[in-house]
């Protein structure tokens, strides 16, 4: 990051940092009150989906690790019910407030960009089965992949896929279709203009407006961040239009943030970041067990650079190679994380099993803190309709 010689750059330190993400992401606050579902996504920006239901599937555990008023049939009521909310593509399927859908238009635009330059996605075989495809869509309504049989033609290989789910990708990540609804995860297609809010109710911004908008919102969202982090909040903007919308831009502060490690980190902050800090609150004592995919745990490197929490999912790494488990969640008392366990839900005889604890080195585990510990696991167990908790 290039700095003039005139800007003298706010210094935070580490406990600040830490403090103002976690309220920024809405876990700086008991996760109790009137519920806000809605409001919970706008405040992260998006939710990520997984299809994983070890305890809870992510997006669920999410929100209800910031109002654990939240239940799980609420999002898809959101999704399919109210279209208060739409489905896309961030790092990841997300959940994405309906009203952000304006400055969501470049994103269609960049994946078809993406995909017509893909083999995978282009092709006259490709270009028939979508035509075929929309026009079953628009006679007969919502329709899953289960509603077509086409076939893997030629030699199989890893992440192959028949033509109608290339079609189906390529017309949902471009825009021309949208989530209309998901049955036990399982997603619907329909027609974009079935979904979406007419052309017409909707304002038309330019590509530029679209930027400054995204990268607003990221920093807003984070309470502070690099170029290379504002660009990965939402992935839909590119690096290059990250550092041109910095230049240009005068509300816009340089801050150095104090790492765990004790280094400094050059980063932007909101033009109100000194207001922020004034108005900033310790974080809850409330204990909580947060999701693998939770956003504040997302990004490894500012985890690891905040905290000093090293941190990684292991589902998809072989058991022999793994360092903790399949599906470890991180443990987080305040400012800090404390440990991590390891849990999974047994809904068929109502129990959710304790595989595993570690606490965080150099961590004291008093009876108080194991108390707060037993505390969040109950209602963690009731949340997912388990009746009890059982410690291996």
């Amino acid at each position: 990051m290039v700095r003039t010689t005139k800007e003298t750059p706010l210094r935070i330190d580490n406990r600040t940092a830490r403090r103002l993400w976690l309220h920024s992401q809405g876990l700086g606050k008991a996760p109790t009150g009137p519920l806000d579902a809605l409001g919970i996504i706008r405040k992260m920006g998006f939710v990520q989906l997984d299809s994983i239901q070890i305890v809870s599937r992510a997006h669920h555990h999410i929100l209800w690790s910031r109002n654990q008023k939240y239940r799980e049939h609420l999002l898809d009521e959101m999704l399919a019910k109210h279209r208060s909310v739409f489905e896309h593509f961030t790092h990841d399927a997300s959940i994405i407030p309906m009203e952000f859908l304006p400055m969501w238009r470049r994103q269609f635009r960049r994946k078809r960009e993406y995909l017509d330059k893909s083999s995978w996605f282009n092709g006259l075989p490709n270009t028939i089965a979508r035509k075929a495809i929309k026009s079953r869509i628009a006679a007969e309504g919502p329709l899953s992949t289960h509603a077509f049989d086409t076939k893997i033609t030629g030699p199989k290989k890893m992440w192959s896929r028949p033509p109608h789910k290339l079609a189906l990708d390529y017309m949902w990540y471009t825009g021309e279709l949208a989530t209309s609804h998901r049955v036990n995860f399982t997603k619907y297609y329909d027609l974009a203009e079935r979904i979406y809010p007419e052309p017409t109710t909707a304002p038309h911004l330019s590509d530029q407006q679209q930027i400054d908008w995204l990268c607003h919102a990221a920093l807003d969202r984070m309470g502070f961040g690099t170029i290379a982090e504002v660009q990965k909040f939402w992935e839909a903007v590119d690096r290059t239009e990250v550092r041109n919308w910095v230049e240009a831009k005068s509300d816009v502060r340089r801050v150095d943030i104090v790492t765990a490690q004790g280094t400094l980190l050059e980063a932007l902050a909101p033009a109100d970041i000194e207001e922020r800090i004034a108005n900033l609150k310790p974080p809850t004592s409330r204990l909580r067990i947060l999701n693998p995919f939770d956003p504040v745990i997302r990004d490894r490197n500012r985890l690891s650079r905040l905290f000093g929490f090293e941190y990684r999912v292991e589902m998809f790494v072989p058991a022999a190679k793994r360092i903790w488990g399949y599906y470890v969640f991180p443990v987080l008392e305040g400012d800090r994380f404390v440990g991590r366990i390891e849990l999974k839900a047994d809904r068929k005889n109502l129990v959710l099993h304790v595989l595993n604890f570690w606490p965080e080195s150099g961590t004291n585990w008093p009876s108080s803190r194991r108390e707060k510990l037993e505390a969040e696991l109950d209602r963690l167990a009731r949340f997912v309709g388990t009746h009890s908790v059982s410690w291996s």
